[in-house]
This record gives C-alpha cells, structure tokens and sequence, in this order.
C-alpha cells in the first residue's frame, strides 16, 4: 500500500459506519396545493405546484407554510420528475425561515390517473424523496442554517405529505 492510500485509509478509519444513518424525526407536514399549472417544455413537462397553506408539526418545529410558496416540478423524458419547492414558513412563535428543497420523485405508471381519481399513491408504490434547506435570520432559529435534513412523502390529489428527518 502507497503512503497515499494508506492516508487515505487511516482518515476513513476514523468516520462512523453505518447501515443506517443516524437521523431524528424533525417534523410532519402537510401541504394543500392549487392544482397543476400543466404544461409541456423542451425539457420536459412542467407541473407548478402554488401552496394553499400547510401545517407543520413535530417535535423540532412547529408553524405553518405561508400561501404563495410552491413546487415547480420538471418531469423528464425518463419519467422522473425533479422536484423544486420554495416557501416561506412562519413558526408557532412568529420566527420567518426560508424553506427550499430539491428532490426526485417516481411513480407507477398509471400515478397520474390515480391522483386524478382522488387515490392516494401509497408510499411503497413511489419514490418522493427531498432534500430541504432552511435559512433564517431569527435568533432562536439560526441552528436551522447549519443542518441536513432529509423527507419522504405521499403524494394525494392536490396534497402532499411529508416527514422530515434531521440527518445527525
């Protein structure tokens, strides 16, 4: 072994491994959209998401999405579409936090028509999986600028469901 992979080894040796990754339950939220802006783009088809309102709750935070924020959604030619939500959220204490998060979602084949039935798309049966960032300048939030977070959700007709989990 060269002194460089030998480097290389020993700053490996000391990082955690995991079969999971360590995370806690940060919170729930539930999101009530307009429905889709639908329409079709050279890179694919465009589905815009404008929030109604959401609630936010779960032990790490507590509030609710503002109306305005949404998700401006691009589905590929390969069926996945890639998810681009902005908000703002108001805490249960008043605090204002920028709320962004990107992500990939799937779903069977015949997803569109079952949200259009009003079914809801159980989570084994799709891939919705986002990475939300915060940024706030209240004080009693600012840990939220430094953090990983990580949420799955459900999709329903004009309604979205997520967790969300702070990566340790």
């Amino acid at each position: 072994m060269t002194a460089v992979a030998a480097q290389r080894t020993a700053a490996l040796d000391q990082l955690p491994h995991h079969d999971r990754l360590p995370a806690e339950h940060f919170f729930d939220m539930h999101v009530e959209l307009q429905p889709a802006q639908l329409f079709s783009t050279t890179l694919g088809t465009r589905l815009t998401f404008i929030v109604d309102g959401a609630v936010v709750d779960g032990p790490r935070l507590r509030g609710e999405m503002l109306p305005g924020g949404g998700d401006w959604l691009l589905v590929g030619s390969d069926g996945v579409g890639r998810v681009d939500i902005r908000a703002t959220l108001r805490t249960h204490d008043d605090a204002l936090i920028h709320f962004e998060s990107r992500g990939v979602i799937t779903i069977p084949a015949d997803g569109l028509d079952r949200l259009a039935a009003a079914e809801v798309l159980p989570f084994d049966e799709t891939y919705v999986r986002t990475t939300p960032k915060f940024e706030t300048g209240d004080e009693r939030y600012l840990w939220l600028n430094g953090i990983v977070a990580l949420g799955y959700g459900v999709l329903s007709q004009n309604r979205v469901d997520y967790r969300i989990y702070h990566l340790l």
